[in-house]
């Protein structure tokens, strides 16, 4: 099968490129110079929920985002969309490409998979933030955003009416976003909607879904000594705010900081505030 980029009109297209690292072809986009920051989407997103924040980080850093296993435009096996093995494709990605990140950002599953990287020693970063972290297992079709799109979906018989009718999906980002507190203007609704037309991306949420599991991860939490930033939308409705304040609490170099009147697609609806908060914390 031939490697696909994202459609011309896509965020930091000019940026895209296919990168092959076994198992995976992987979606990622570089841009700017400095050092490394990585920046790590969540379950049933792509690499383009980070175009409004990326500006702020890329005058002087250089800017990682890939698409996650199975997500956007990045070509996964079946079976490898486990916590850990999703980390250790990614640190093996980053040896591979001779990229070194001093800063990982990571959003919703994300921030998980920020703070799988540090708890196996797979990278080294100097400091982490997680934004909006979906640090507890999936229940169900409940508890993270976009996988309960994908799992109505991948369930409901008429799948391919649903899929061929963009107008639709734009309404259902809308309901889902607003459950969520994040309200986005159209062109970013109509990117996840162009996401959930894709089959290929449906499946690959599921596969997180199916294989997620963040019990070790949660148990480690006290001994990951890297220094952290929690940033989380007050306002969100997929991962309450109480989930951060656990995890904060526990690490032993970790702070959070609560955004009033945020969702859960922080970085994406207030760029500025998260870039601001970034800032702060990595120039302490």
């Amino acid at each position: 099968m031939k490697d696909e980029l994202p459609p011309p009109d896509w965020p930091g297209r000019s940026a895209s490129r296919i990168v092959a690292a076994k198992p995976h072809r992987w979606h990622v986009q570089v841009t700017g110079e400095g050092p490394d920051v990585l920046l790590l989407h969540g379950a049933g997103a792509s690499s383009h929920s980070w175009a409004a924040l990326m500006p702020h980080l890329a005058d002087r850093h250089r800017v990682i985002a890939l698409d996650l296993p199975g997500h956007g435009w990045t070509r996964s096996p079946r079976g490898r969309a486990r916590l850990g093995d999703v980390a250790s494709d990614i640190a093996a990605l980053c040896v591979q490409e001779g990229w070194s990140p001093d800063l990982v950002i990571g959003h919703s599953a994300g921030g998980a998979i920020s703070l799988e990287l540090a708890r196996q020693g797979l990278l080294q970063p100097r400091q982490l933030v997680v934004v909006n972290g979906a640090l507890e297992n999936f229940r169900g079709a409940a508890g993270v955003l976009f996988p309960v799109m994908a799992k109505v979906l991948a369930l409901n018989p008429f799948t391919g009416l649903l899929i061929s009718q963009g107008g639709r999906s734009v309404q259902q980002v809308r309901s889902i976003l607003s459950s969520a507190g994040s309200t986005l203007d159209d062109a970013g609704l109509a990117r996840y909607a162009h996401l959930i037309q894709r089959r290929a991306h449906v499946d690959g949420t599921l596969a997180m879904m199916a294989q997620w599991s963040l019990d070790d991860l949660n148990r480690a939490l006290p001994d990951i000594a890297v220094p952290s930033l929690f940033l989380h939308g007050e306002k969100d409705g997929a991962v309450d705010l109480s989930v951060a304040r656990r995890a904060a609490s526990v690490m032993p170099a970790a702070e959070l900081i609560t955004l009033p009147g945020v969702g859960h697609l922080a970085q994406e609806e207030v760029p500025d505030r998260v870039a601001a908060e970034i800032r702060r914390f990595t120039d302490r």
